[in-house]
């Protein structure tokens, strides 16, 4: 496994518990210096932004490399969802694809330098 991509929703204005106990486990574990990214997708004002920062707390305390320019809130209004459960809305499709090939990138240059 070359890199992590998270994806949560927030709860209560925060990472979901079972979320976090998971994450606690991994505390100099199989996730040290690994690359990590995370898409908070949300139709919330915020965006998701407490669970965003709470993933950001706890990954550090992880020991994670993260990547910082792969780590994007991006609001998905409901009606960008389709009736097939798929994000119909091209400029949301294009911010989940740059997110994708940032942390790509990142993981390449981490292979060029090892």
């Amino acid at each position: 496994m070359d890199a992590i991509l998270f994806s949560t929703p927030e709860y209560a204005g925060a990472l979901p518990g079972s979320f976090k106990n998971f994450l606690d486990w991994t505390v100099g574990g199989g996730t040290y210096e690994k690359p990590v990214a995370w898409v908070n997708a949300s139709s919330s004002p915020t965006g998701a932004a407490s669970a965003h920062e709470s993933l950001r707390t706890v990954l550090r305390y992880t020991g994670t490399d993260i990547v910082e320019s792969a780590c994007a809130r991006i609001p998905v209004p409901r009606g960008t969802i389709g009736l097939d459960g798929l994000v119909a809305d091209a400029a949301v499709r294009e911010q989940i694809g740059a997110v994708l090939a940032a942390l790509a990138s990142h993981v390449e240059g981490r292979r060029r330098t090892a």
